[in-house]
């Protein structure tokens, strides 16, 4: 009998070890994978976001960028990690919903991972070159059509955002034009600012200073609201193009199984962040608008990511977008 006492007091124990409840997480670092190389994404989480989580969680938050294949050798890791809260990931429009209708993953894009917290989107801008007679997005659309397949519109590779953004675009009636592929943003941009190429879909940080400088025309934000860092930009629904939305979300994610009670002293350590005000005017400065604290719960979060799949798998094979 007393071996039988002892032996459930030490399974007892070990089972403690092994798996740490949410009382004591987390009793070390969290490290926060990062499938992209360095840029804007981990500006905002090791810049704006790291330092306010790390205080909330009472332990560092350590980021590893782990770049390649558009986000997937990255994200890739985080479903292999140990679901126990200890590491997390960046998952956004690009690795969490793109790239299943690109790439054969090693994972499941739907099954494979627990939202923990949405914390930023930014929509795109529809800008085109200033020497584009149009004033307006209705005025665009009716150039478009007036001139088919003479058009060009500058993006960042195949699959890109500008990419996908473009593709949909073309699902408006008459609105045929031609892709040009550059590698990254930045020299399509440098194009756009010289005339070379007509049009793009940019993110709004990218974007706006050349807007505000006059070098480009904006004719609509993709989002259902005007943003804070534009105000005077109408929407799509606005200018014409109802519903026509495109926002590069970010939020993070665990692998599945993370118990629910860890997933949601993350969101806190989120939620908290978000709160405050000097991380709110970070995040608005870097172009990104932070959602609703309903917005940046796990299951506001799970439905996004499922709308998203459901929304832009098919748009994606219905143009035989490939990666390069």
């Amino acid at each position: 009998m007393r071996k039988s006492v002892v032996a459930i007091a030490a399974a007892f124990t070990l089972g403690a070890i092994g798996h740490p409840s949410a009382e004591t997480f987390p009793s070390r670092p969290v490290t926060l994978i990062i499938p992209f190389a360095a840029g804007r994404p981990s500006m905002t989480l090791r810049s704006v976001m790291e330092p306010r989580m790390t205080a909330s969680l009472g332990q560092p938050l350590i980021i590893e960028t782990i770049s390649g294949a558009s986000g997937s050798i990255g994200t890739a890791k985080l479903a292999r990690a140990t679901p126990d809260g200890y590491t997390i990931g960046l998952g956004q429009w690009d690795n969490l919903v793109l790239n299943g209708a690109m790439y054969a993953l090693s994972y499941d894009l739907q099954n494979d991972f627990e939202p923990i917290a949405l914390f930023a989107s930014n929509p795109q801008l529809i800008a085109s070159k200033s020497a584009l007679p149009a004033s307006d997005l209705k005025g665009l659309l009716a150039w478009l059509k007036a001139n088919p397949e003479r058009a060009s519109q500058g993006t960042a590779g195949a699959g890109s955002a500008a990419h996908i953004s473009g593709a949909y675009f073309q699902s408006i009636p008459g609105t045929r034009f031609q892709f040009v592929p550059y590698r990254g943003a930045a020299p399509a941009m440098q194009d756009l600012l010289a005339g070379q190429i007509d049009l793009m879909f940019d993110q709004v940080a990218n974007a706006l200073p050349h807007v505000r400088a006059g070098k480009i025309k904006a004719y609509a934000v993709t989002a259902k609201a005007r943003i804070a860092a534009a105000p005077e930009i109408p929407t799509v629904d606005e200018a014409g193009v109802p519903e026509f939305y495109i926002s590069i979300w970010r939020g993070l994610f665990a692998p599945k199984g993370t118990p629910k009670d860890i997933v949601a002293k993350l969101n806190a350590a989120v939620a908290d962040a978000l709160a405050d005000p000097n991380v709110r005017q970070r995040l608005a400065e870097l172009g990104q608008d932070v959602p609703s604290r309903e917005e940046q719960s796990p299951d506001a979060l799970g439905a996004l990511h499922k709308a998203e799949i459901a929304k832009w798998w098919p748009i994606i094979k219905q143009a035989n977008i490939k990666p390069e």
